[in-house]
Order: C-alpha cells, then structure tokens, then sequence
C-alpha cells in the first residue's frame, strides 16, 4: 500500500471515530509489545476501544497482541496504549505496520514508548532483562517511508542520528537508578529482522559482527515513523532468552512469553516511572 491522500483520509477518518468515544487527547503513547498488555491495567478513566471498532486500523494476529487502544490517566497525564501491534510477517505492509502510530501522533501524542521482546546477542543480555535501545539496524529489507511523503507528517527525508530520545534515555536511566532492582537493564543496538522464523546461529554471529545486541521481529518499522513525524521516542526491549546458538534453549513463542511474563511487573513499573517523570 503506497502512501497517498486517500491513504491519509483514512487515518484522519480513525481519528474521528476515535474522537467521538472519548475526550481525553494523550501526550504519550506506549506501543505494548508481546506479553505486555497488562500494563495499561494502571490507567485511571481508560476508555478502550478494540482494533476492530477503529476504520482501516489493522488487526492484530500475533500470540500476546490483544488488539485494543487504551486510552487514559496515569500520573496527571492523559496516556493513548496500544495493546499490541501487527507485524511485517502477519502480511502487512509497512505502511500498514506503522498505521497505529501515525494514528499516535494525529491525536496529539508527542513522545513514544516502544516496547518488544528480543533475543539477547550480546553476553549481558542472555536472561530475563531490559535493554533500551540506543540505536537500531534496520534488516527488515522494508521501510515505511517509501512511497509518496505525506508532507503532513514530516519532511521527505529525515535525519536519523537520534532516533531514540537521548533525553527519554535519561529519564529511563533515572528511573533504573531510583528503582533499584535486581533486573538488569543495559543500553544496546536493536537490529530487526523480518520473521518469523527465529534466526540462525550463523546470522545472529553476522548481527553480532555488525554490532547488534538484540535481536527482533517489530518495532524498527514504528520508530522510523515516529522519528519522521517529530516524536520523542523511546524504545525498551525486554530480553527473554539468548539469541539462536548462544544456548542450549530451543526458540518458540511459548517459552518468549513464559519469560516476558517474570520480567512484565518490572517493565509495567519502568514505565510508569518514566511517564511521571515526563
């Protein structure tokens, strides 16, 4: 699907729909990746509204994606979840892919929290922990900005040396630090790969030679449509398990979830701390 101005009324028509159910318009957005939909739970005067209910959005398939926009209160500020996302493997297009956080930004969302599950490539990295990015490798061969620009949501070609927010960076390190918890949590490169079958041992050791740490199927398609439409982003990747050939683990998305499940408490935490402190 080649951007177009037909293609841009039909955001501007899941604006109004969303418009029509609730007055709350969100500063923040929080993309929920696998097994982190329960973290919209804290959000005080949440209205929730499914996928299916928003014109043209595209629905969720994938294990872990509830498919539902949550919007709400959370430390004085109105907050827009999106309880799960649709990916490049599912079928989509990329522009389809980043809908739901165009959709972010016409609603009035300036800064993005990102989140996803990924596999661990660097040492550090290989249990239950947190990494936030500070950079991505975008190996999905994809991008959502091919096509016609929409000159609405940003110029034709952006600079991309700081796509995550070095100041979010701050703030998610703050929270760390005041939290102190037992979980580890790092700084690293996300490199995205299209899926979904899990990599092999030779390619995570190329990702490794090009300097990634984590690996994953999401989030890189989102965050260069947040970057070019001016958006604050943030992205936090929770590590569930070593990346294929790093362990004697077999890879499946039950034993993913299993993992994101121990970790979710701590992320739920991580990012309402950040969020009071935006």
């Amino acid at each position: 699907m080649i951007p177009n101005e037909h293609w841009y009324e039909e955001l501007m028509q899941a604006v109004r729909v969303i418009k029509s159910k609730t007055e709350l318009v969100p500063q923040i957005g929080v993309i929920l990746g696998s097994g982190l939909g329960s973290v919209a739970d804290a959000l005080e005067d949440a209205v929730h509204i499914p996928y299916s209910e928003i014109p043209h959005m595209p629905q969720s398939t994938a294990p872990g994606h509830a498919g539902e926009l949550v919007i709400g209160k959370l430390h004085g500020k109105v907050v827009a979840f999106l309880k799960g996302r649709v990916h490049l493997y599912e079928g989509y297009s990329p522009q389809e892919v980043v809908f739901a956080t165009r959709l972010l930004h016409l609603l009035q969302v300036k800064s993005l929290i990102i989140t996803n599950a990924a596999g661990g490539i660097r040492e550090d990295l290989h249990g239950p922990s947190v990494m936030i990015a500070d950079d991505h490798i975008n190996f999905q061969g994809q991008n959502p900005l091919v096509g016609q620009n929409i000159d609405e949501l940003g110029e034709r070609f952006p600079d991309m040396r700081e796509t995550y927010s070095l100041r979010l960076r701050d703030i998610a390190d703050k929270v760390v630090n005041d939290l102190k918890s037992e979980i580890p949590v790092a700084h690293g490169v996300y490199i995205s790969v299209l899926g979904p079958s899990f990599e092999t041992p030779a390619e995570i050791r190329a990702f490794r030679a090009l300097g990634a740490d984590a690996v994953g199927m999401s989030s890189v398609p989102e965050a260069i449509a947040a970057h070019h439409m001016g958006l604050d982003v943030l992205m936090l990747s929770t590590i569930s398990n070593a990346a294929a050939g790093l362990s004697d683990e077999v890879l499946n998305v039950e034993h993913t979830l299993n993992q994101v499940a121990k970790i979710a408490p701590f992320v739920q935490t991580l990012i309402q701390g950040i969020i009071a402190e935006l």
